[in-house]
């Protein structure tokens, strides 16, 4: 029966390890071609650089044969169902690969493939991304058991697979956010419920970075969001990653960003280029991790 990745909750607690002894494996052993002679279809709602890339990359080095959709060419939701396209693409492909803005597709793509469906982006999620940012704190050695982990900026969906991830493994996560930018209440409600970790949301971001372990931010405004630019520029103004906010940390802490950046925005320019900044590293992952999760998925239906 075949698998998706839509979200980190499709992974069980054990898996995490697994994936990354995997992505160990894949980035030194170039002979493994579990794709060989076979495509996977990449659709794109949204605009991309680390994804398309690292994806596109992956597939050819898992010797396959990667094909872009645009939202253009396609016109999932719009010019086609996504449930008719997940039933052709079934049959032409060996995995969907979807960057999508609205959620619900990306669930229609997977409930009606009978190829496994990986979330490259959604509004609601971010898988891909958080499980190449643990595999960086591994490689960091950061990656420890009631590790903190400080977000300092908007709730949006990269915090809800943070808080994805803060059910399979024990972390100390803590949302720094004005006001009205608070993560998926129902994930929220999950996450506090399972009780794997702690999980706190407060207003300050200079109490927010005591002791933190990690520093981790994101733009403040995301795609399709640019009308509200000027209101999030000022509702977010004190919550920059900057010399002095990083100060208040640990003195080895780590400094992380999802890319791309809007320097002098949400991080400024010194320590995004600083010594304690692994967002480099962290985005070369996404290439490695997604890897994995591909070889892995394959052999649910090989």
């Amino acid at each position: 029966m075949k698998k998706d990745f839509l979200s980190l909750l499709d992974l069980e607690a054990g898996e995490l390890e697994e994936l990354f002894l995997l992505t160990d494996a894949l980035k030194t052993d170039v002979t493994r071609r579990p794709l060989a002679g076979r495509s996977v279809a990449m659709i794109f709602q949204k605009p991309s650089l680390r994804t398309r890339v690292s994806f596109e990359v992956g597939v050819f080095q898992l010797g396959g044969h990667p094909i872009f959709l645009s939202q253009e060419g396609v016109g999932i939701g719009v010019r086609e169902k996504a449930s008719d396209m997940a039933e052709l693409l079934s049959r032409m492909t060996a995995m969907i690969v979807a960057r999508l803005f609205d959620h619900s597709l990306l669930t229609e793509l997977a409930n009606r493939a009978t190829v496994p469906v990986v979330n490259a982006l959604t509004d609601l999620s971010h898988p891909c991304q958080i499980l190449a940012d643990a595999y960086t704190m591994r490689q960091h050695g950061k990656w420890k058991p009631g590790v903190k982990v400080v977000f300092v900026g908007d709730g949006n969906n990269v915090v809800n697979s943070w808080l994805e991830l803060a059910m399979l493994y024990p972390l100390h996560f803590v949302l720094a956010a004005p006001k009205g930018y608070e993560p998926n209440e129902e994930i929220l409600r999950q996450a506090r419920k399972q009780g794997v970790s702690t999980i706190e949301i407060i207003e300050d971001p200079n109490a927010a970075v005591k002791n933190a372990d990690v520093l981790y931010t994101d733009v403040w405004t995301s795609m399709g969001q640019e009308a509200e630019s000027e209101k999030r520029k000022k509702d977010f103004a004190g919550y920059q990653v900057n010399a002095r906010l990083l100060a208040q940390a640990k003195p080895d802490c780590a400094v992380m960003h999802c890319l791309p950046a809007h320097r002098g925005e949400e991080i400024t320019n010194d320590v995004i280029e600083g010594s304690q900044s692994i967002v480099f590293d962290e985005a070369e992952n996404r290439l490695h991790v997604q890897k994995a999760v591909m070889a892995k998925l394959l052999e649910s239906v090989d």
